[in-house]
């Protein structure tokens, strides 16, 4: 048999409030009694009226109970993973041929990979020629929002783009666990960026990233086309010729970084978004059991018993008892 529980129990003073109201509602039937004793009413009729109408108050009293059936309790294992994200600020992320801009867009785009995440802990590393720990690996999503809404490109040096600085960085993180137990064994970096790598020691970092099993997913921002590079309420110019510097997504490092490492590429661009694709290719990915919760899986059915007591009001309004006689 079902356990029934109950998600607002009665307390003390609710009991006292039933009893006061059962006392003067069985004054009121003892009233209506002695006024129909000389008149012909069924006492039978009487009788039923009575049950009837506390049987409609109980079902309403038990429905404000919150009654729920079944097993209310369940263990569920929580499976995460640690994911670093690498994010490119260099001026070239302020082109616009990815509207309203390339860092923009990724983010706005990122939120919805944190949302599908919130059982993994989630770092994030800001760089261009340099690379800085901007948010270390967390399960708190508010915190990395807050730090992806204020992602600009003036949080770093500019230069150019050194691919091997976040990736180390990320390395030396996913690495430093000295509790076996307690991290997942999924582990992977999502290095994101719209241009080519000037760094020299990218191949060995991510040799050394694929030696320990963690695999780099890639994203491509921006057109083979390219775009002008806001800055301020103008546009970057070449300081040479003066014209306005035009910014092109070179995507051949960042395919060639996720094949070595047995990840995937995905891009964003102005005809594609690939950003549910990589959210999908991460979630296939098992990770470890790092928590378990219990969860309330029990549902409030209430309803049916409302129902029933509002059945039997009406028929109690429809069937009158006859107290008066011609």
């Amino acid at each position: 048999m079902d356990q029934i529980n109950f998600t607002y129990p009665l307390e003390e003073s609710a009991y006292w409030l039933i009893t006061l109201f059962a006392i003067a509602y069985l004054l009121y039937l003892g009233r209506f009694w002695q006024i129909n004793r000389k008149l012909r009413v069924s006492k039978t009729a009487l009788l039923t009226k009575l049950i009837w109408r506390i049987a409609a108050f109980a079902l309403v009293l038990f429905a404000l109970m919150g009654p729920s059936f079944g097993e209310s309790k369940r263990e569920i294992k929580a499976i995460g993973k640690d994911i670093f994200i690498a994010v490119d600020l260099s001026q070239s992320m302020n082109a616009i041929d990815v509207q309203p801009s390339r860092l923009e867009k990724l983010k706005f785009e990122i939120k919805k990979l944190i949302q599908a995440f919130n059982s993994d802990r989630i770092g994030l590393i800001i760089f261009s020629s340099e690379a800085f720990m901007q948010c270390p690996l967390t399960f708190d999503q508010s915190a990395l929002m807050l730090y992806f809404e204020t992602l600009n490109s003036n949080l770093v040096p500019s230069g150019g783009t050194d691919f091997g600085a976040p990736l180390q960085m990320a390395l030396d993180k996913l690495t430093a666990e000295t509790d076996m137990d307690a991290r997942p064994k999924a582990k992977m970096v999502l290095l994101i960026s719209d241009g080519e790598d000037f760094g020299d020691d990218t191949e060995s970092v991510v040799q050394a990233l694929d030696d320990q099993g963690i695999k780099i997913f890639t994203l491509g921002i921006g057109t083979k086309d390219g775009g002008k590079i806001r800055q301020g309420n103008a546009f970057l110019k070449d300081r040479s010729t003066g014209e306005d510097v035009i910014s092109k997504l070179d995507d051949r490092a960042l395919r060639a970084i996720a094949l070595q490492t047995d990840g995937k590429y995905f891009e964003i661009s102005d005809s594609q978004n690939e950003s549910s694709k990589l959210i999908s290719a991460i979630n296939q990915i098992e990770g470890e059991a790092i928590d378990t919760r219990t969860i309330d899986v029990t549902a409030d059915k209430y309803y049916y018993f409302v129902l029933l007591a509002l059945v039997m009001l009406v028929i109690d309004f429809l069937t009158p008892l006859k107290t008066v006689t011609v």
